[in-house]
């Protein structure tokens, strides 16, 4: 199949065109000057004819999703979003070579090499756990080098996102790095699955091909498909990687999710024993602290953003809670990190004073007396104002089909400016909109349910009554 040409670079304010970096199934990627401040980046943009409401919508939340998680040092960094005066949505990203992703096809990477990929970007996998978010489409490809020679992992959810509406283009293009449920559309994605991949992306790193290809044979994606969902990869065939490396990578491609690892840590802590075995320093786990991983989690409007990760083990939130505990706190300029240690943090509570004076005593009662009073008036305020300012629900939901299509409308129940509707279709995650009308491509005789919720300042109200339309048997 020929390759497309590129498209036509946009003209795009405060930015100068330099020339074409690559081209994927959605979106080209460009090489651009940025004016002030003046430096290189690279502008994804997407292609005009897949670009419709819904593109842009998915199209915006990789591009939050992005700006949030790439404070992390392998998370590749987004300076900018916007849409061109043409219509196309673009992302204004750091500059990065993806030599990763072309290189270990000719030249299979060292094993220190590897193993210190694979602790970084899986760092960066389990941060985005952390966060809510799944990557779903982690494999070589997908993992640039900054311009210091740091592995950063790129395209959060868009490829994976779109693939729900382009089957098989999009996973067509991920199909040796994807766990055998995903194939066999048993998910769209778990904490399990992503184990998958990135045991699949350090084999291919160290093999120089994907766990399924078989050298001189037929590896169509029906024959890939076949072999990942019932046969297990062969060993990757290099006499210097060791046999407890590959037990590590090939209990991470296990067929039953639940005899993998159990979390990205448990997986990063068996490279890092490797590291260990072979005399190699550890390659650091660099995971977000607790706190700023539920900041990121409160934006509805990501749809690659998932409620309740999928993961084989049930304690491992709370082995998190104990690791973070024990964990030492660097910070830089720009990224903050916590680098996990054996050892636990010393105490810093000293212990009170064997006598304490009667004055200091009566001063600490009426300054808690006050605390308490400032609380009490602090919380009658809040009630008032959050009664005062109560969120609307859409309570005339109505649906109808349409030339194949089942459009469901419904009228305003008072929004504010900035308030925006959640559509939700049967189970899978709302997308966010202000029109007051949705439309769904349905199969003859496929129902479609639909609710709608409206959503304030981060937090939703009342759903609607959910509405089912059933398109007609015949067109």
């Amino acid at each position: 199949m020929a390759r497309r040409l590129p498209s036509q670079p946009p003209n795009l304010p405060g930015f100068s065109y330099v020339r074409v970096l690559g081209s994927g199934g959605f979106a080209d990627v460009f090489l651009y000057e940025q004016n002030m401040p003046r430096r290189q980046v690279a502008v994804k943009v997407m292609l005009a004819e897949v670009v419709t409401s819904q593109v842009k919508q998915m199209f915006q939340a990789e591009a939050n999703l992005m700006a949030q998680l790439s404070t992390h040092p392998s998370i590749l960094t987004v300076y900018q979003a916007s849409v061109s005066a043409d219509g196309r949505p673009y992302l204004v990203m750091e500059l990065c070579s993806s030599a990763i992703g072309q290189r270990y096809r000719m030249d299979p990477l060292p094993v220190a090499e590897a193993l210190s990929i694979g602790v970084r970007i899986a760092s960066a996998v389990e941060t985005a756990h952390r966060a809510g978010v799944l990557h779903r489409d982690i494999k070589p490809s997908n993992i640039l080098t900054t311009a210091y020679g740091h592995p950063v992992l790129s395209d959060f959810g868009i490829a994976a996102t779109l693939g729900e509406a382009e089957v098989t283009e999009a996973i067509g293009l991920s199909i040796p790095w994807s766990a055998p449920e995903v194939l066999l559309d048993e998910t769209s994605g778990t904490i399990a699955s992503e184990i998958w991949a990135l045991g699949a992306t350090i084999y291919s790193l160290l093999a120089g091909r994907s766990p399924f290809e078989v050298i001189g044979k037929e590896n169509t994606s029906s024959e890939l498909i076949s072999r990942i969902t019932k046969g297990r990869p062969q060993p990757i065939g290099r006499v210097d990687v060791p046999p407890r490396l590959e037990q590590v990578l090939q209990k991470a491609m296990s067929k039953k999710p639940s005899a993998r690892q159990r979390s990205v840590i448990e997986f990063i802590r068996e490279l890092q024993a490797v590291e260990t075995e072979l005399g190699l320093p550890q390659t650091p786990i660099e995971v977000a602290m607790d706190d700023w991983a539920l900041a990121t989690a409160e934006d509805p409007e990501d749809r690659t953003r998932v409620k309740g990760l999928v993961s084989v083990d049930p304690t491992a939130a709370r082995r998190r809670r104990r690791n973070a505990s024990a964990a030492t706190v660097m910070r830089a300029p720009t990224r903050t990190v916590v680098r996990e240690s054996a050892g636990s943090m010393p105490s810093s509570t000293a212990p009170p004073p064997a006598r304490w004076s009667r004055a200091l005593v009566l001063s600490l009662v009426a300054c808690a007396i006050l605390v308490v009073a400032l609380a009490v008036t602090a919380t009658f305020v809040l009630v008032k104002v959050s009664s005062s300012g109560e969120i609307p629900t859409v309570r005339d939901l109505s649906g109808r089909v349409s030339s194949g299509t089942i459009v469901f409308s419904w009228t305003d129940p008072g929004l504010q400016p900035d308030d925006t509707y959640q559509v939700a279709v049967g189970d899978e995650p709302p997308s966010s909109q202000h029109a007051t009308e949705f439309r769904v491509d349905a199969k003859p005789g496929e129902t479609v349910c639909v609710t709608v919720t409206v959503n304030r300042d981060g937090k939703t109200g009342a759903p609607s009554g959910q509405k089912c339309v059933q398109r007609a048997d015949s067109p």
